[in-house]
């Protein structure tokens, strides 16, 4: 089956922005393009919702669906809650029954699993076994924890999410049913590839393109207040978890959410003891209302919560369950063996980053690591390259223009729009008879050059100018380009010494005329001799003189 989180290579710009929001960094640029690392990713979203260019694609699984309802199955939906915030409309009826319209059999609220994964966390507090009890509702963190945080295991609730709990319960009511989750998580996908209850999971953009292909239009609408309600239906902001969770005695209550601040409370529970405490953790800020493939993402958190809040009403009629099945179930460690490298290896590659003390080593975050240490190790794993340093890249580039410009013989001097001198070499320190860069720095031009025409190409708006001329107060001959960045407003010449090239090429004219005027008098004489040689043989000059006399235009040409 087709990786759930994809790239679209043809998009990516190399921009980095995604490996900066990932917090896993599961993430590779390796070659020369970001690739997700599968078995790493945690399926946040956080790439595909932060990436400028849309360069991360979502597996598309409608197709799977409608082929279940063409062949006749009995497609049953699991709705999440958070749809109210998704798209607006005033009730569930509403998007109930664009549902029916597409081919579902029956729509259900995914809200009817949360409670009963809520009772069984009440029913855990109540044992008293955990001192520290984390939520297992969202899947990102379940896999944040079995990947990355083992330690954390033990706390994590061995609870089905309400997806799975919910699709459990349909299953065992309608063995036939064909379960279709729906929902603003990508991450619901990697749980029904590997579940047993929940056979396709869609996200809410899948959904509301499926249908706009069939011309189906929900009215944006204000929310109906329930009158009564459920609480489970507040799963999906922030909080939420807690307040659909009944209170037991001795635990205090803490909602977290995002993935940074769910990994620092990790940290905090490894090394401090806090008394017994429920934590409810979402991978997304603001919770599912944020959810990644939640439309118009922007506007989600407060109006989102705001409408979730009213959907559920006063909260004071849970669903009716019959027959509910177990809900429990197992979490084990998920992660790799990451290649463990010495601080050897690791300081040679600094080095090599041109981190060669501890002062040049920023931890900016340019390259999408949070220190130059991780960014090596990154290097070493082959997920980054060097090249992904900003400050490297801008000390090299700095470095090597520098010895160009320090090293090259041209005269090199960089003017701003007033023609003052901002920059200037040693090669033109040396041909201007300065005794140092000093002597002209923050000055204007004219005191060694003419500005006339640095200030025509200004005035103008030309970008270059080239010109060979004689310089008379240093007794230069010189091949000079200009040239005019009206970007950045400055004026750069440069200014090439063709003294000597100049001096043979007018030695050469002068040999060459001599040459001539020798040749004409040697012309003149032969041709004097040969007329008196052919008077007195009685012959014509005609055709000797013609002959001569093109011998001689052909000298003075050369």
């Amino acid at each position: 089956m087709q990786e759930i989180l994809n790239l679209n290579k043809n998009n990516c710009t190399d921009c980095y922005k995604c490996i900066r929001d990932c917090s896993v960094k599961a993430i590779t640029f390796a070659h020369d393009t970001a690739e997700i690392v599968h078995n790493e990713c945690i399926l946040c979203g956080r790439c595909y919702v932060t990436c400028p260019q849309k360069a991360k694609q979502v597996r598309n699984d409608v197709l799977r669906v409608k082929a279940a309802i063409a062949a006749g199955r009995r497609v049953v939906c699991s709705l999440a809650p958070s749809f109210i915030a998704n798209f607006r409309i005033r009730s569930l009826d509403v998007i109930a029954n664009a549902l029916k319209q597409l081919g579902f059999a029956e729509i259900q609220e995914t809200a009817i699993g949360a409670q009963m994964v809520s009772e069984e966390y009440a029913r855990i507090m109540e044992e008293g076994k955990l001192h520290v009890l984390i939520s297992s509702c969202c899947p990102s963190i379940n896999m944040l924890i079995r990947k990355y945080h083992p330690t954390m295991l033990p706390y994590l609730a061995k609870v089905l999410t309400p997806m799975e709990a919910h699709c459990k319960l349909i299953k065992e009511q309608l063995p036939d049913a064909f379960t279709v989750f729906i929902g603003p998580c990508i991450a619901k996908k990697q749980e029904s590839d590997e579940g047993s209850y929940t056979d396709v999971a869609l996200t809410f953009d899948e959904l509301a393109d499926w249908f706009a292909e069939e011309g189906i239009e929900l009215p944006y609408e204000h929310v109906d207040p329930a009158s009564e309600g459920a609480l489970a239906r507040l799963y999906p902001a922030t909080g939420g978890v807690l307040k659909a969770t009944a209170k037991v005695k001795g635990y205090r209550r803490i909602a977290i959410d995002g993935i940074d601040n769910c990994r620092a409370v990790f940290k905090e529970i490894e090394n401090d003891e806090f008394g017994k405490v429920f934590i409810e953790m979402s991978a997304c800020e603001g919770s599912c209302v944020n959810g990644p493939c939640i439309r118009d993402h922007v506007e989600r958190r407060l109006k989102g919560a705001m409408r979730v809040d009213a959907f559920s009403g006063t909260g004071e009629t849970p669903y009716q369950i019959e027959n509910k099945p177990d809900i429990r179930t197992t979490y084990s460690f998920d992660g790799g063996h990451r290649m463990q490298f010495g601080g050897d290896a690791i300081r040679d590659m600094l080095y090599k980053m041109g981190k060669t003390s501890p002062e040049k080593e920023l931890n900016c975050g340019s390259c999408g690591y949070p220190t130059c240490r991780d960014k090596a190790i990154a290097i070493l794993e082959g997920k980054a390259k060097i090249e992904m340093c900003l400050p490297f890249l801008k000390e090299k580039a700095e470095s090597f223009s520098d010895t160009i410009i320090h090293n090259t013989p041209t005269a090199i001097i960089v003017m701003d729009e007033d023609l003052v001198v901002q920059q200037i070499n040693p090669s033109a320190v040396k041909m201007f008879k300065l005794k140092d860069a000093g002597d002209i720095l923050h000055e204007h031009v004219v005191r060694i050059l003419n500005p006339r025409d640095y200030q025509m190409i200004v005035n103008a708006a030309l970008h270059t100018r080239s010109r060979k001329h004689y310089l008379s107060d240093y007794g230069l001959y010189v091949d000079e380009t200009i040239l005019y960045d009206r970007q950045y407003h400055v004026i750069i010449t440069l200014i090439r010494d063709v003294t000597e090239h100049e001096k043979l090429r007018l030695q050469g004219a002068e040999l060459k005329q001599q040459t001539v005027e020798i040749t004409n008098k040697v012309i003149d004489k032969q041709m004097r001799i040969v007329q008196e040689i052919a008077s007195l043989l009685g012959e014509t000059t005609a055709e000797t003189q013609i002959a001569l006399t093109k011998l001689k235009d052909a000298m003075a040409h050369e």
